[in-house]
Formats: C-alpha cells, sequence, structure tokens
C-alpha cells in the first residue's frame, strides 16, 4: 500500500497546524515504506486527541479506556503476535492513568511500537495540567502553577529497562517516521515519545520553542551505552532526537512455547464469524 491509501476516508477535526498530522503521516510513511498492509495492522488508541488516531488509519483498530492502551496491546499481540500492533497515546493517557502498564509493557518487552504524543498537557479537554507539564506552569486546573515535578518518562522507560528508547518531533517528519519504522522492525517493545505543540492550549512548548533546542543524534552517537542515553535524557538546554537507547533482548513471544511455532488463535478452538456482528456498526 502507498502512504496515502492508508487514509481512512474520515476528515480529521485536529485544530489547524496540531502536531498530529504530521504523526498520522509519519505513520502512514513507515507502513507504507516497510511495506506493510493495512490488514496486517492493528492501531491501538487511548483517550485524547492522539486517540483520533485511530479514525484516520486504515488499518484495524482498537479505541480504548483512558490509560489502557498497553493492556489491549498485550492482548491483540498475544492473540497474533504475527501481526503489527502500534499504540497512540498521549503523555496524560500514557504518563498518568497508564504509566503502571507502561512500566509492565516493558517488563514483558512485547512486540509492539509505543507512540507518545508529548504536548505537556491535556487538550482534548482545553488545556489541565499533565505529568509532563513544568513545574509552576498556571493551567485550568492548576490557576496558581503546578506544584508536582515535573515526570521524565524516558528517564522511567531506562530505569525500567526498557531497550528501544527514542524520540522523536512532529516538525521533523521524515525523520519521525524513520524512527517509526525502526520500532516497527525492532522485535520487542519500541517505545517513541513524539514532542508535540498543542497549538491551542499549549503556553510553553511551541514549534518555535522546540525548533530553538532540538538536535538529531548523528552515526558517532552509540546508542548501546546505557550512561550515554541517562546523559542525553537530563539535557537542559538542548534536546536530542533519535534512538536514544536500543539494546536486544528476547522478545516476550519468543519465550512462550505456545507461540513459537503459530499464533495463539488457531490453538484455541474454532474461529467465530462476526461479519453480521461487524456489519451492523457499518
Amino acid at each position: 500500500m502507498k502512504a496515502m491509501e492508508f487514509n481512512s476516508g474520515k476528515i480529521p477535526v485536529w485544530c489547524p497546524g496540531c502536531g498530529n498530522f504530521a504523526i498520522w503521516n509519519a505513520i502512514k510513511g513507515a507502513l507504507a515504506d516497510l511495506e506493510i498492509s493495512g490488514k496486517d495492522v492493528v492501531n491501538i488508541s487511548g483517550i485524547g486527541c492522539s486517540g483520533k488516531m485511530l479514525n484516520h488509519l486504515r488499518t484495524y483498530g482498537f479505541h480504548t479506556l483512558h490509560g489502557r492502551t498497553l493492556p489491549v496491546a498485550t492482548g491483540v499481540k498475544l492473540s497474533n503476535h504475527k501481526l503489527t500492533v502500534v499504540v497512540n497515546g498521549g503523555d496524560g493517557d500514557g504518563y498518568g492513568m497508564g504509566v503502571g502498564h507502561f512500566i509492565h509493557a516493558i517488563r514483558r518487552n512485547l512486540d509492539v511500537t509505543y507512540l507518545v504524543h508529548d504536548n505537556h498537557i491535556y487538550g482534548l479537554t482545553t488545556g489541565q495540567a499533565s505529568p509532563t507539564t513544568d513545574k509552576g506552569l498556571k493551567s485550568k486546573s492548576t490557576p496558581h502553577g503546578v506544584i508536582d515535578e515535573p515526570l521524565n518518562p524516558l528517564a522511567v522507560a531506562l530505569n525500567a529497562g526498557a531497550t528501544f528508547v527514542a524520540r522523536g518531533y512532529s516538525g521533523e517528519v521524515e525523520h519521525l517516521k524513520e524512527l517509526i519504522k525502526a520500532g516497527i522492525n525492532y522485535k520487542g517493545f519500541a517505545y517513541i515519545d513524539i514532542l508535540q505543540p498543542c497549538v491551542t492550549f499549549g503556553k510553553t512548548y511551541s514549534y518555535e520553542y522546540y525548533d530553538e533546542r532540538i538536535y538529531k543524534l548523528d552515526e558517532s552517537y552509540d546508542f548501546t551505552n546505557f550512561d550515554n542515553a541517562m546523559k542525553k535524557i537530563w539535557e537542559k538546554e538542548k534536546i536530542a532526537l533519535g534512538i536514544i537507547y536500543k539494546k536486544e533482548r528476547d522478545e516476550y513471544a519468543s519465550l512462550h512455547p505456545q507461540l513459537k511455532d503459530d499464533i495463539l488463535l488457531n490453538s484455541t478452538g474454532k474461529l467465530r464469524d462476526i461479519s453480521d456482528e461487524l456489519a451492523r456498526f457499518k
């Protein structure tokens, strides 16, 4: 399929200039470049502006409860580990309600690609503070300023044992597409934090803010060095983009004798035809 063929036909309702348009194009481009058919892809989305990604991709999909993308992705992947599973969630979705699932998905090293649209705010509900909002920032939910320290999600991932940790930026679509391709090709839990300005409710993290600070890791960077990775994610003045840490580790399904030779669906009994039920929702 070509990238445009992954369009579902539904018109996006994201705000003009929203980084979700770029992430959408990067996902479509990655799937097209990797020559993966939409029928072999399941997109799991959470709640929030990022959750609408499900509506605009011509793949299978599942719109979950807030923060529950990774448990659903786990079920899908275990049922049929030959599918390509891409998860889209926001910083509120994944680092707030879903942070426990985030850590346990890392522990399992399930073969899914987890894209977190990190705009440092709850955008869909018009601008409340999220776990990555800076201390002191005033928002609808924190009129006197945030008093909590912001979460560094990449540090959480590295300390939890993640073996593919990357950072992309919605202002660099081609670079982001290559990261998503690398994540899909990686056999294990591929986590990509995507910097994404909220053009309507974001107060600090604009395109101008990121354009002045981001830089891309070059070929001289050793992404297998854990200490280097920890230094990169704590940089204050500049923001590194690219694969920050990567190493090989046994993927979850490969450790299960039940999943070694065939998909679980083929060993658990007869499949049921649900075409009639699906037709009711067309």
